[in-house]
């Protein structure tokens, strides 16, 4: 309990002197003309000398990680979002009254300060302090004394420590933020519209998967948060926009694991008058130009593994993927007994009501994904899998669809989009049978969408690429909750606390 915390106490009665004699703790605006980074890097090679005889004045602000008293003058380091930088604080240059306040200053408390710039003895460009503010009195001591925030439980719940205990942390999330940019930047080179839809939905639709439900009061209907902008998005296709895309928030009610979390940020675009193959094409222009972007070349470490993303990549249908990387036999890849009986001989859980199709799926998920480490086109999936895409014309069992593989991991979906109303309406029918048979993930119907249809659609391609995981690919993170600010977590139990929890929560 705070109450409990000895350092806290500490904290609380030296904010209670400071509103006694009149200061505010929580000060008000400070003019920033000058960051810290920016002072190191400009500055790096000036002499002392020169920056003596130029008397450089600066205002900066930001969080003090360090502080040495010496009596009559104190050394401290403050920190901004582009770096950190010594300043010098000089009890004859601030006055005795202004000096004192000094000693209800503590590690972790944001100041501005204005003063010149000079060079200490020891070559240290540092800001002789000539006036300083308190702009807010940190109450509780950074974790462990600012040497770094190591519970990753903690990071995660605590995204603002991680923060500011883990700079590389922040390198992580500029990187993201880098990414998005040139993902913009690449799409709209090329002619597509960035646009926004709905994220409120009264029909569910665009993927496999469980929705969160709400309640609209004023309206008095439910509404599901969406799982995928793609319906919306293909009717934008029949309202003539040839050219769409969507840096979209989507949810999903399902587990979390380090792949998966139930907010989580895609990639979505459609293409009016291609198919699915053009996607590959556009594809391997993508993600190298990412690369080059990031990283300054088309290779990167993952997880100690070294990934060539300069294309072309290998093009795998699924039957061949399952005959050459699990030894799955032909005449077993086209029954489904027999594919049911090679996923028990191999311990893969299978339930009764599976048919060719999915089984297929599950057997692809478990013996030939993890082993796609270089970036591998999965593709020509089951059709009974793929309610929303064309059927293949060579083979009428699978749909023109393709899933992007790297270092295991799937990053991207796409496929040639079905615009033949029709059978648009019949493969909703199906997945509501397939509801009604208790698979909660089956397609809903959406009139609506069925009726932009027969409006004409014209021939389209779409994809969607996961962000998060193409951040955990270009930053070398194991886990989703490393690149999303703030993951969704297990509640912790009353009193589950950890050892040191007191100073950080």
């Amino acid at each position: 309990m705070d109450e409990d915390n000895p350092l806290i106490r500490e904290r609380r009665a030296k904010l209670g002197e400071l509103r006694r004699i009149g200061i505010d703790p929580y000060g008000a605006r400070w003019e920033v003309t000058a960051l810290a980074g920016g002072l190191q890097e400009q500055h790096r090679d000036a002499p002392a000398a020169a920056l003596e005889s130029q008397r450089i004045g600066v205002s900066l602000a930001g969080r003090l990680i360090a502080l040495r008293d010496h009596g009559r003058t104190t050394f401290a380091h403050l920190r901004d979002r582009t770096g950190q930088i010594q300043i010098y604080v000089r009890e004859d240059t601030l006055g005795q009254e202004a000096y004192r306040l000094l000693k209800w200053m503590d590690i972790g408390d944001v100041l501005g300060v204005a003063g010149r710039l000079f060079r200490t003895r020891t070559g240290e460009l540092t800001v002789a302090v000539e006036e300083f503010r308190l702009l807010a009195k940190a109450l509780r001591p950074l974790p462990e004394k600012w040497h770094g925030l190591v519970d990753v439980e903690t990071r995660h719940r605590q995204r603002y420590l991680d923060l500011l205990a883990n700079p590389e942390v922040v390198t992580v999330f500029q990187r993201r933020s880098q990414l998005i940019r040139e993902m913009r930047q690449f799409f709209d080179q090329r002619g597509f519209l960035e646009v926004e839809t709905p994220m409120m939905q009264p029909v569910a639709g665009g993927a496999a998967a469980r929705p969160f439900i709400t309640h609209h009061n004023a309206l008095g209907i439910d509404l599901y948060l969406r799982i995928a902008p793609e319906l919306y998005l293909k009717r934008l296709l029949v309202g003539g926009l040839d050219r769409v895309y969507e840096i979209n928030r989507s949810f999903r009610n399902e587990g979390v694991d380090t792949r998966h979390n139930p907010e989580f940020t895609m990639l979505e675009f459609y293409q009016a008058y291609a198919d699915y193959q053009d996607l590959m094409v556009l594809t391997e222009e993508l993600v190298p130009r990412l690369a080059r972007t990031l990283l300054g070349a088309e290779e990167l470490t993952y997880q100690g593994v070294r990934i060539t993303l300069s294309p072309p990549w290998p093009r795998l249908p699924v039957l061949d993927a399952l005959k050459k990387v699990a030894g799955i036999p032909d005449e077993d890849l086209t029954d489904a007994g027999r594919l049911r009986a090679a996923a028990v001989r191999r311990d893969i859980p299978v339930q009764p009501g599976w048919g060719w199709g999915k089984l297929l799926d599950e057997l692809i998920k478990h013996l030939v994904e993890p082993h796609l480490v270089q970036p591998t086109f999965l593709l020509d999936f089951p059709l009974e899998l793929c309610p929303l895409a064309t059927r293949k014309s060579a083979d009428p069992r699978l749909a023109e669809r393709f899933e992007l593989f790297v270092a295991g991991m799937e990053v991207a979906n796409a496929y040639t989009e079905l615009n033949d109303p029709d059978e648009q309406r019949r493969r909703f029918e199906d997945q509501l049978r397939a509801r009604e048979r208790g698979d909660e993930e089956a397609h809903r119907m959406d009139e609506d969408f069925v009726r932009a249809l027969e409006y004409g659609m014209p021939p389209a391609a779409g994809e969607g690429i996961g962000i998060d995981r193409l951040v955990m690919l270009f930053t070398d993170l194991p886990s989703i909750r490393d690149v999303i600010l703030f993951p969704q977590l297990r509640p912790r139990e009353r009193g589950q606390g950890r050892a040191g929890d007191q100073d950080v929560v």
